[in-house]
């Protein structure tokens, strides 16, 4: 049932809502909140007579995605590191340590943009979905009778009873289910920098199906052992793959933090051309692609604030209750903001 549910959280959300509907609204070619109040306001009009109410909201769901770009890269990393306390727990203590030099060395690469780290980042990606789509591949295909319980969860009806026969366990569950789909609001924001066709090919030719077999070995592993262990992702690794796999693992939430800083700093950008906050320096990290800047300023102010995180939770468990709100909050604000576009822009019927 709850393997259901992350199937159809995918389809649904990221393949259905945002790659197939949202993307189309960009301005200009750049995406998130506050590139759909550009097609819905006239600035000028906001700047005499102030922000109007769809105003107010994309700008309170932009400060939900300052949120969601302080405690993504905090949690990626910190859960990440977190492995070594699976590896060898006599490595516990540095978890924190570890995890606030990661994300000074993160910060620091920003300057030199979005073009010039997916040299590096963009294979270690690569490498990275290939490798835990095989983990799943071989929970799945490795054992006798794995697959068959995982087809079934194509079947909705699965997704249903799992939210409509487990009482109050059932919102922990959706609350957990957030996290299948976090990424999403970043992908819509990073528009302006990687384009619609590239983010089509890369979710759908590499992330979707490793994703989609990693979740379902998970799941295998689960239903195998009768009981959920505290790192199911990590349980996949033979032991002599472990070690490995944190490191792997840590590069991979580097790089997706990455995605949550890029659309940071274009949403800044698009709010000081709005008029909503103070211009900031910009810094035009590409000759081709105008939408990849670096913004000096505000990447300080998030390193700073990321290790603070850090240092204040200490998990990735803790982080999660403010992260699932931030994300949600966001998800919903451009929910609202792209019915009022397809409405009035697109001419869409009530029923769409």
């Amino acid at each position: 049932g709850v393997f259901s549910l992350v199937f159809w959280a995918l389809l649904l959300v990221v393949c259905l809502k945002y790659l197939a509907v949202v993307l189309r609204a960009d301005n200009g070619g750049e995406g998130g909140t506050l590139a759909l109040l550009a097609r819905l306001d006239d600035p000028e009009r906001a700047r005499s007579a102030g922000p109007s109410r769809l105003a107010l909201l994309a700008l309170f769901g932009a400060a939900l995605l300052y949120g969601d770009g302080i405690i993504t890269p905090a949690i990626s990393v910190l859960s990440a590191v977190e492995g070594l306390e699976v590896a060898a727990p006599s490595l516990s203590p540095f978890v924190v340590p570890i995890t606030v030099v990661i994300l000074l060395l993160l910060f620091r690469f920003q300057r030199y943009g979005t073009a010039g780290v997916a040299s590096v980042f963009g294979p270690t990606m690569g490498v990275f979905f290939l490798c835990i789509g095989a983990l799943g591949a071989a929970q799945l295909f490795g054992r006798d009778g794995a697959l068959l319980p995982l087809l079934q969860a194509v079947d909705p009806r699965h997704a249903l009873f799992a939210l409509t026969h487990q009482g109050l366990q059932s919102f922990s569950v959706l609350g957990s289910l957030v996290l299948v789909v976090t990424g999403v609001e970043a992908l819509y924001a990073d528009l302006g920098h990687f384009g619609r066709a590239p983010i089509r090919r890369a979710w759908y030719a590499v992330v979707y199906p490793a994703l989609l077999l990693n979740y379902a070995g998970q799941a295998s592993l689960v239903l195998e052992r009768g009981t959920v262990g505290p790192h199911p992702f990590f349980d996949l690794a033979p032991d002599f793959l472990l070690l490995p796999l944190v490191g792997l693992s840590t590069a991979a939430t580097v790089i997706a933090s990455q995605a949550l800083i890029s659309g940071v700093f274009s949403l800044t950008e698009q709010a000081s051309q709005l008029g909503y906050v103070p211009r900031f320096r910009v810094v035009h990290t590409s000759a081709e692609a105008r939408g990849q800047i670096y913004l000096p300023q505000v990447n300080t102010a998030l390193a700073c604030a990321c290790i603070a995180v850090v240092l204040g939770f200490r998990s990735s468990d803790a982080l999660a209750a403010a992260y699932g709100v931030a994300v949600t909050g966001t998800m919903a604000v451009t929910s609202v903001l792209f019915f009022v576009f397809a409405r009035r822009r697109s001419g869409w019927s009530l029923l769409g």
